[in-house]
């Protein structure tokens, strides 16, 4: 599949420059259902198969606990479709039930409950990988996601920078790569449809109402405009070698 091919090639190439895998690696890929960590499940599983630095890969996956919410009050969570699409492509599939909904919604009544539930999803992710023995977590950040979280940073917090290709947490002896870094979103969304890989709609009530999502909006529009500021704020980010990027791609 061309579109399969694509994607390969610019993870192996974002892989290899980054240094993000080693020979012995035990790989989680954080599947959350959307697109993104679905389509880099599927990519890891393939490179696997060719890559010089062998590893060992396994998805995990937290239940938001949507269901337990009272404010929410979403139907029970289906991963069957996940666990099916794991077992094809041979890689063990984990979920471990939370209560984050709940205490977000229910408990703490968050108006704006993005940053608390980033931040609890890391922590039950961080915790999960090291009770499967994982040293690398991967995550779905693509390049787009590069550009707007450039955009956040400053519009919002009045600062330049933007998450790094690799990330090691000491505390929790664990390594965050994000292969997709040099994919675009478009590319994502085209092979996802063509591999008609099982997506998963949030049920969460804010999802599409974040400021993150009037960033993309905002990109949106430039864009039009000006066809390669994405390109333009990603080289930038490069440029500067902030958080630990440093390096040129064509």
């Amino acid at each position: 599949m061309k579109e399969m091919q694509k994607l390969l090639s610019r993870v192996r190439s974002c892989v290899d420059r980054y240094s993000m895998i080693k020979d012995g690696d035990r790989i989680a890929v954080g599947v959350s259902g959307g697109k993104d960590s679905l389509a880099l499940l599927c990519v890891l599983s393939e490179l696997r198969k060719f890559y010089p630095e062998k590893y060992d890969l396994c998805a995990l996956m937290l239940d938001m606990g949507f269901d337990a919410s009272e404010t929410v009050g979403a139907a029970p969570s289906d991963t069957s479709e996940i666990a099916e699409l794991c077992s094809r492509l041979g890689v063990e599939f984990h979920v471990k039930r939370t209560e984050i909904a709940r205490v977000i919604f229910d408990v703490r009544k968050e108006s704006n409950p993005c940053s608390l539930c980033a931040r609890m999803r890391r922590g039950s992710l961080h915790d999960l990988a090291k009770e499967y023995g994982v040293n690398k977590l991967a995550l779905g950040h693509h390049f787009d996601d590069a550009a707007e979280t450039v955009m956040l940073n400053l519009f919002f917090e009045a600062r330049i920078g933007c998450f790094s290709p690799v990330t090691y947490l000491s505390r929790k002896d664990l390594t965050m790569i994000r292969p997709l870094l040099l994919t675009e979103e478009r590319d994502i969304k085209t092979f996802v449809k063509k591999a008609s890989l099982p997506v998963m709609k949030s049920p969460c009530p804010v999802d599409g109402a974040t400021k993150r999502e009037d960033t993309k909006q905002l990109l949106k529009e430039l864009s039009r405009e000006h066809p390669n500021i994405k390109k333009s704020i990603f080289g930038a980010i490069q440029r500067a070698g902030i958080d630990d990027w440093g390096i040129n791609i064509n």
